[in-house]
């Protein structure tokens, strides 16, 4: 007897995606870091934890991001269970056309094969996802956590970071360039006042350090909008006793001065002028160019170190000590312009003008910031989402300027790549209201030179 065989068929390439549907394990970080992570994961399955919702239960009290982060998870899942078939258990189906799911393991004990003690949540995070697996599924744990990826890895359970809201730190956007040149292009450069663009690609507001054999050298930037290379503004005279040290500074400056770019980010390791720079070019336009109101300065409450505790006192004295490293700048440029031994008097004086606003980044949400100067300092130690809060803020006729060193980071959440100024450079390099400076030089002192290089 014959068996007719069955024809071959061809599984069309929609069918092979469902084939290849995975099942990712959320961890708690990564949905306090991106309250709307959970959607990103499009037609797969999303597992959530219980002890993952624990987690969020118990930080969802906190005041800051990551108390936000947590209530807006918990309001997210609460709502599916509104929808139709919404049974959290065997999944509900969101728009975005992933399956999300609680999971519960009611076994206290280690499952067979499993290597861990249940002695702490993302031990028992990795069981569920151990578990998962043992079931045929294909399991990818996310975490933020380096140590449970790698054990995730030791026991074959693929896992990954998170990856959405991330851009690396090592190919970031420098914002200035060396081009070698002929002299001939320097020389005419000088003589019209501009320059054709000698390479490609050049980003909106990027800058340019001109050299030739012969050791001219000229520096300029590129206007997106006439296609060409022309000169900086000429500064006249010093910014508030301040002069430039070397290029990216010459370059920053030339940023904060300009009134048609509306953000500014300035990257660069202690002692490079960041901070410094962004104040002086900000007393410069509000004290004496008047173009803007006042002076909004900010940072968030991030302690270096063992946190102190509660400080007693009015909203200003709290403010007094974490912004301390804002007034001692402050007063370095007061004194540079009244004279030594008065830069005291003069920064009272300045203060009681109310031109200058200190502020921390959890009281700026809300707010409408029109017309103002508003430099973030330490901007590494927040997350996308709170950059994005913070330049929201900003209206009509408002510079904001974010400074920060990425690779000091002291958010827990957060690293070189995940945060939210290195992110900003990501997104915004290619808009003409924006300018971004990565200054490498430190200018503080020999002592800080030499500690940024080999520490």
């Amino acid at each position: 007897m014959r068996v007719a065989q069955r024809p071959v068929v061809q599984i069309p390439a929609s069918e092979e995606k469902k084939v290849a549907r995975k099942t990712f394990v959320i961890d708690t970080n990564v949905l306090v870091y991106d309250s709307s992570s959970i959607r990103n994961f499009k037609d797969n399955d999303v597992v959530i934890p219980l002890m993952v919702l624990e987690e969020l239960d118990s930080l969802k009290r906190h005041t800051d991001e990551v108390g936000k982060n947590a209530r807006d998870v918990i309001r997210y899942i609460d709502s599916l269970k509104m929808q139709e078939n919404g049974d959290l258990h065997t999944g509900v189906v969101i728009p975005e056309g992933s399956k999300i799911r609680i999971h519960l393991y009611a076994k206290p004990d280690r499952i067979e094969g499993f290597p861990l003690p249940l002695d702490r949540n993302s031990n028992k995070i990795l069981l569920v996802a151990y578990a998962l697996k043992e079931r045929g599924e294909s399991v990818v744990i996310v975490t933020k956590d380096f140590v449970t990826r790698v054990k995730a890895e030791a026991m074959g359970l693929e896992s990954e970071d998170y990856e959405t809201l991330k851009v690396s730190y090592e190919k970031i956007y420098k914002g200035l360039r060396r081009i070698e040149v002929t002299k001939r292009d320097i020389d005419l450069f000088y003589k019209d006042g501009t320059l054709p663009v000698v390479e490609e690609a050049f980003r909106p507001n990027e800058y340019a350090h001109l050299v030739s054999p012969e050791n001219s050298s000229a520096v300029c930037k590129y206007n997106d909008k006439t296609k060409r290379l022309e000169p900086l503004i000429q500064l006249g005279r010093d910014i508030w006793g301040i002069q430039p040290l070397n290029i990216e500074q010459r370059c920053a400056i030339d940023l904060l001065l300009r009134d048609d770019i509306s953000l500014v980010t300035l990257i660069g390791n202690a002692g490079t002028g960041k901070t410094l720079l962004a104040l002086a070019c900000g007393m410069r336009k509000v004290f004496d160019d008047n173009i803007y109101s006042r002076m909004l300065i900010s940072r968030p409450i991030m302690p270096l170190g063992k946190d102190i505790g509660y400080l007693p006192g009015t909203k200003e004295e709290k403010l007094y000590h974490w912004m301390q490293p804002i007034y001692d700048n402050l007063e370095f440029l007061c004194s540079t312009t009244s004279g030594e031994g008065n830069g005291a008097a003069a920064l009272q004086f300045i203060m009681e003008s109310k031109k200058i606003e200190m502020e921390a980044v959890t009281y700026i949400r809300g707010r409408s910031l029109p017309k103002m100067y508003m430099i973030i300092d330490e901007a590494q130690n927040l997350t996308p989402h709170e950059i994005k809060t913070v330049i929201s803020r900003a209206g009509k006729g408002t510079k904001v300027i974010l400074t920060g060193d990425a690779t000091q980071i002291d958010n827990p959440y957060l690293d070189a790549d995940s945060n939210g100024l290195t992110y900003t450079v990501g997104k915004f390099k290619n808009q003409r209201i924006y300018g971004h400076m990565y200054l490498d030089r430190t200018e503080r002192s020999e002592l800080a030179s030499i500690a940024a290089e080999i520490l």
